[in-house]
């Protein structure tokens, strides 16, 4: 059996793209924030996880230039040996302070501060508890470690409380979740999961990849809940809010200092480059200086989510900018992103398996820099396609 062969046979894409409705990998021609271009065509940009609107602030810029005309584009090697530069230890250090910990260590991407953070604190005898909607790279670095893995349904606290049960108490204990869940914009339900944890003596890390910037006044979901003391561990990107590329991880200086010397994503992989972290330092006092941001963006999601249910469209249980509209069919998803995406608005539509089947959706995401004339005209054309395709 040739191991290529399942390539040969995978001719889903080449259907798609024949048809017209692939949505995927769009090379856009210009990114300016809140509208792109894609061969001329002009659209409004809902689909981005940029929520302040940072990635084209000129202060943001011009620490990234900077960075590079002293430090140059890359720091060519490992945090472990040369690559460790001291701007790395004081963005930690101002990241530290800004979601309530005492450490923070920063990796080259999101995915590595999962890939690395739950692997290396997961022994043979040790248990994982991940909610069923946990992003991929939670799951992945459940996968790395030696650990079990547990897993209850999307914010079931009787599943999680019959799940912590049959844990051993000889076992060590991690439960893992979203912060803000990714797809449908919901919240994980942190002061009941923080209760479950002492009950059964469990440690708590919470992803907030989709939180930082945008709840708990921009510090975090923990933050939100009031809850920051509770939580063991939190980490989030630096490619949504901050406007940049990398992650980081932050909790207690023994924990901190553990996972930065056993994360084989950390130690294995180069370090953020200097314009990447010059960046992410300046969005993060940009975040500090312009508090105006985070609340514009949540008035944003209030305002889209209360326009979506008033043409009776379904957007679950959002309570953040994420807000999905949704479908429940493959092909009717396809069919309203593509007829959106033909009148101007840019949206993600959003199958199995990222969501489970019959819950299909489009993905609707939204920036502070967004304007009101940009917004009407999203749910203007939203009506429009939503009846023309039988959504609505």
């Amino acid at each position: 059996m040739d191991i290529f062969e399942k390539c040969f046979q995978y001719t889903e894409v080449k259907t798609a793209i024949k048809e017209g409705y692939y949505p995927y990998f769009i090379p856009l021609t210009e990114n300016e924030g809140t509208e792109v271009t894609f061969k001329g065509h002009r659209m409004i940009m809902c689909g981005s996880n940029n929520y302040l609107g940072l990635t084209t602030h000129p202060k943001v810029r011009e620490a990234a230039i900077e960075a590079i005309k002293k430090y140059g584009t890359s720091c060519t090697g490992s945090r472990f040996l040369n690559g460790t530069l001291e701007m790395h230890e004081n963005l930690e250090a101002e990241l530290a302070e800004w979601v309530g910990k005492k450490a923070a260590l920063t990796f080259s991407t999101g995915m590595q501060v999962n890939l690395g953070t739950i692997s290396a604190l997961l022994n043979k005898d040790d248990t994982v508890i991940l909610d069923k909607d946990d992003h991929a790279s939670i799951v992945d670095g459940a996968r790395l470690g030696f650990g079990k893995i547990e897993r209850y349904r999307h914010n079931d606290l009787d599943h999680l409380d019959r799940v912590m049960r049959s844990i051993p108490e000889t076992s060590g204990k991690l439960l893992v979740t979203d912060g803000v869940f990714s797809m449908e914009g919901d919240l994980a339900m942190v002061p009941e999961l923080v209760d479950s944890c002492q009950k059964y003596g469990a440690r708590i890390m919470i992803d907030d990849a989709h939180g930082i910037g945008v709840t708990g006044d921009g510090h975090g979901t923990a933050w939100h809940f009031g809850l920051t003391d509770k939580v063991d561990l939190v980490m989030s990107t630096f490619s949504k809010s901050f406007a940049s590329l990398g992650g980081f991880v932050a909790g207690d200086e023994d924990i901190i200092d553990y996972i930065k010397h056993h994360a084989r994503s950390l130690i294995f992989s180069a370090s953020i480059t200097p314009a990447s972290t010059a960046s992410a330092m300046a969005a993060l006092h940009v975040m500090k200086d312009e508090p105006e941001r985070i609340k514009r963006i949540n008035q944003i999601g209030e305002k889209m989510r209360d326009g979506y249910k008033s043409m009776g469209f379904n957007v679950g249980k959002s309570v953040t900018p994420i807000i999905p509209i949704m479908v429940g069919d493959d092909q009717k998803t396809f069919l309203f992103w593509r007829t959106l995406f033909d009148e101007g608005v840019f949206v993600n539509p959003v199958i199995s398996p990222a969501v489970a089947p019959g819950c299909q959706l489009l993905r609707t995401s939204y920036m502070a820099s967004h304007t009101d004339a940009q917004l009407d005209r999203v749910l203007e054309t939203f009506k429009k396609v939503g009846k023309k395709v039988g959504i609505i």
